[in-house]
């Protein structure tokens, strides 16, 4: 719209014009109708109008760097490493030695399993108030296998429950023994004479000996009378195997 003034008959002055302008009020509301016109037509060139944006349905995808875990998906759990619970008499060739001793053959051709050994228990040899047993595993196998650290044991009576506590282990360096076919590695029962200590006491059906990182075990008669379970002095301890029958 124009804004140039533009001429209108002067009623006290018949066939003159007079100039006037247009009022600012009145040209601010032309130029408000006109952009309101422009953009209706402009609207209309284009098509309809445009509708305000929608929200899909959807799962969103992982953030920016995460590329562990698709939408929607479940991270699969990390399998878990499972060690069998240590049973009364379990015993374990843990050291850190590293020597090798030998009885009867060189080298070795892998750990003893329990169903290539057999256990017995050796005559006592007693010394200032001390009972002193050894356990000793002879490889009954064809092949030549190794033991190394201690032997598992636990007392236990004709029903096969339990008498006192586990045996505690005497300091020791462990060493690996290699068997050949019949020969044996011994490990030291010790423990006070429970006349001498006041320790209650027991008396075993059996012996229950556990060869080093085994599970399965040997049963051994006990022929020995009585042992400490509980009350003072009532410990039982066991040595490193070492090679042959005794000390």
């Amino acid at each position: 719209m124009s804004t140039f003034p533009r001429t209108v008959a002067d009623p006290d002055q018949p066939g003159t014009v007079s100039a006037h302008r247009v009022s600012p009020t009145a040209r601010r509301a032309a130029l408000l109708a006109g952009a309101a016109l422009l953009s209706l037509l402009t609207a209309c060139n284009n098509g309809s109008p445009q509708s305000s944006p929608k929200t899909l349905p959807g799962t969103a995808g992982p953030a920016s760097g995460d590329t562990s875990t698709k939408a929607g998906s479940t991270p699969a759990a990390s399998p878990t490493a499972s060690s069998p619970s240590k049973k009364a008499g379990t015993g374990t060739g843990s050291g850190s030695a590293s020597a090798t001793a030998t009885s009867g053959s060189a080298g070795g051709s892998g750990r003893c399993h329990t169903s290539e050994l057999r256990a017995s228990v050796g005559r006592n040899d007693p010394g200032a108030g001390q009972e002193n047993f050894p356990i000793v595993l002879t490889n009954k196998s064809g092949r030549t296998c190794t033991v190394r650290g201690y032997p598992g044991a636990a007392f236990v009576d004709a029903s096969g429950k339990q008498l006192g506590p586990d045996p505690q282990r005497s300091p020791g360096t462990p060493t690996t023994v290699a068997l050949a076919p019949g020969h044996s590695a011994w490990s030291g029962l010790t423990f006070s004479n429970p006349e001498i200590s006041g320790a209650d006491t027991a008396t075993p059906a059996s012996l229950i000996v556990t060869p080093p990182d085994e599970l399965d075990s040997l049963t051994v008669a006990w022929t020995q009378g009585t042992v400490p379970v509980s009350g003072n002095a009532s410990s039982v301890r066991l040595t490193v195997l070492s090679p042959g029958t005794a000390p």
